[in-house]
């Protein structure tokens, strides 16, 4: 009976998976064109998937061990199965390896069925709950009828009622498997995770590579995404990767923190528009304060307020921490941002005091509004040499836009005391500096950053310099990483790089100190945007500091709340980001966090004292200069 049965059994699944595919890749295709290189993505997508990827989903090494063995063992199984029971092909060389990868995925199928007996409050329900079984099931029935098939078991084992559990057993996990592939079941993450390694929207990420910066808007074209069909083509296929696995909810300091936004939630949400209907059969964990139910949306419906609200996208901090712990690797700050371009460029709606900063820039070149001649004020006394007056230093002093606030100042006058301790060749552009668009770009205000972008590369172009250093890590990467699409290509460091190179080339001395117990905030545009969390660590090394590390440091570090925007939108909460993170702090006993950033240290000197004491790197060498001999 299965010998007749089986081979239209499987045509069959095959010819509604290749039906659903189509159906699928068509949605895809109702995106923005997009080009990519067909060939080398499809070349280059066992790799990305088996290395590139497995290099995010071993974090968690249960569960990449299980991955491993469930979903290795069903690519094998099936490309076994074809030529075995669609072709009649009974080799040993076929049948015992198809025993192997039944047998590998069965194994793993018991870890997932164990995983989700009580799964983790981030992991989806529903459809979810449902793909162990079918994982049993396929495994289980086709290791048995290979089992007969190879002569292990007589072809008569178990007699007709068995035949026909093995057959049901067969068809439950193809249906799954194949047809749900498709169709959107929860295998669904398989097929379009594979087509998004291949044509993903930023290559450079594989291979070991960074890409982070904003891609640059046409401003004679579409200003933002209206509507799913916005979207570049391959940004739909990266929503419908999604394995609603919750890393993204788990790390997302906004969601922590109450406000309504979960990332999960937020590309689920994208998916409905793909496809068109509502969220009511969404099993996961929703935006905070908001019901499940609401969210209707279709490809050509506007996506604000109607899949979800504006208030959702601008609780983004743009962290990254969704990004870099997703292990389908989607691009959820890129999609938040396309979408709040539309909001801000379309439709003039930047919530709070976000039309008021940007009005600033424009009008000022300075998110506050100051007088750009007071840019130089907190120098008057230290005499700054400037690039207008030699023409070319070593060194370019990107001051940034802590120049007008306070508590800044004196991060700025500590780090020109340790240049000019190491005799560095240095100046700065002084008044003829503007600010380098980074808000403006995160609020979704391309038109204005491309403005200051060019301003500033064209001033640049005036001088000669080696390298252009800033104690801002939101300058640093904008320098470094979105300026280059403009035309402005530099050598940018970090100053917790810089320092770190001068105390290595022992072109700076410094005495050790004994501060009490020290933990270090790893800024997000350094960290996880720029992958620099060595230098900052070694700095606090010479000067003899251990570092207590918080449980949430390096790329898994807690966001402080003041990136993307945030404070300027302003988007109310259970409570604030800040907070939380001055939490972790106190959770190793820290008397003293080190930072590397001005708004983190802004950010986290606004939590109500008592708190642990917040110093950034430049001010804690500088008190511990030593003589250079």
């Amino acid at each position: 009976m299965l010998d007749r049965i089986l081979p239209a059994l499987l045509l069959a699944a095959l010819l509604l998976l290749v039906i659903g595919a189509v159906r699928r890749i068509l949605l895809w295709r109702a995106g923005q064109p997009e080009a990519v290189d067909l060939a080398a993505g499809l070349l280059a997508m066992p790799r990305r998937y088996l290395v590139d990827l497995h290099h995010v989903v071993d974090r968690d090494k249960a569960m990449s061990r299980t991955h491993v063995a469930t979903a290795g063992g069903f690519v094998l199984a099936m490309l076994l199965i074809l030529p075995v029971y669609l072709f009649n092909l009974r080799s040993p060389f076929l049948l015992w390896p198809l025993l192997f990868a039944t047998a590998l995925m069965f194994v793993g199928a018991v870890f997932v069925t164990r995983r989700r007996i009580h799964p983790p409050e981030r992991l989806s329900k529903g459809p979810w709950m449902r793909l162990p079984k079918s994982l049993l099931s396929f495994s289980a029935s086709f290791f048995v009828l290979t089992l007969i098939a190879s002569g292990l078991l007589p072809d008569q084992f178990g007699g007709w009622l068995f035949s026909a559990i093995l057959l049901i057993g067969i068809a439950l996990g193809l249906s799954e498997l194949l047809f749900g592939m498709g169709w959107g079941g929860p295998m669904k993450h398989a097929f379009a995770g594979a087509l998004h390694l291949a044509f993903h929207r930023r290559p450079e990420r594989f291979g070991g590579g960074r890409s982070t910066g904003l891609k640059a808007v046409d401003l004679d074209g579409a200003l933002g995404v209206a509507e799913p069909k916005d979207f570049k083509w391959n940004q739909l296929l990266g929503f419908d990767a999604c394995v609603q696995c919750g890393r993204c909810q788990a790390v997302c300091p906004a969601f922590a923190a109450g406000q309504p936004l979960n990332p999960k939630k937020l590309i689920q949400d994208m998916v409905v528009g793909l496809a068109g209907g509502t969220d009511a059969n969404y099993t996961g964990s929703a935006y905070p304060g908001k019901p499940i139910g609401d969210a209707k949306g279709g490809p050509g419906q506007v996506i604000v307020d109607g899949l979800v609200s504006a208030d959702t996208l601008w609780s983004c901090t743009t962290c990254r921490a969704c990004v870099e712990e997703c292990p389908m690797m989607i691009e959820h700050v890129d999609a938040i941002v396309d979408m709040r371009r539309y909001l801000t460029l379309e439709r003039g709606e930047t919530p709070h005091k976000g039309a008021e900063v940007i009005d600033n820039l424009i009008a000022t070149d300075n998110p506050n509004g100051f007088d750009p001649a007071s840019r130089v004020h907190w120098a008057a006394d230290l005499e700054l040499p400037l690039i207008k007056d030699k023409q070319k230093a070593d060194v370019l002093f990107w001051v940034s836009d802590g120049a007008f606030d306070m508590r800044s100042q004196r991060i700025l006058r500590a780090f020109v005391k340790i240049l000019r301790a190491a005799n560095v060749d240095f100046a700065i552009l002084g008044d003829e500096e503007k600010d380098s668009g980074d808000v403006a770009r995160r609020l979704g205000d391309d038109a204005t950053f491309q403005q200051l972008a060019r301003q500033n590369i064209a001033t640049l172009s005036q001088y000669q310099f080696n390298r252009i250093v800033t104690t801002d890590p939101h300058a640093f990467h904008v320098l470094r990483n979105e300026y280059g699409e403009l035309g402005g290509h530099y050598d940018v460091m970090h100053h917790s790089m810089f320092i770190n190179d001068l105390l290595e080339q022992h072109q700076l001395r410094v005495n050790s100190t004994s501060t009490g117990t020290v933990t270090y905030h790893d800024p997000c545009y350094l960290g996880r945007y720029n992958g620099e969390y060595e230098s900052p660590r070694s700095v606090l090394a010479a000067l003899g500091i251990e570092v207590s590390e918080m449980q949430r440091s390096g790329f898994r570090s807690r966001c402080c709340g003041g990136g993307g925007g945030a404070p300027i939108t302003d988007v109310p909460g259970e409570r604030r980001i800040a907070d939380m993170r001055i939490e972790d702090a106190r959770a190793v006993q820290a008397d003293t966090i080190a930072v590397a950033c001005q708004q983190c240290t802004a950010m986290l000197e606004g939590v109500v004292e008592p708190r642990p004491q917040i110093r950034d790197l430049a001010e804690l060498v500088a008190e511990q200069l030593a003589e250079v001999h």
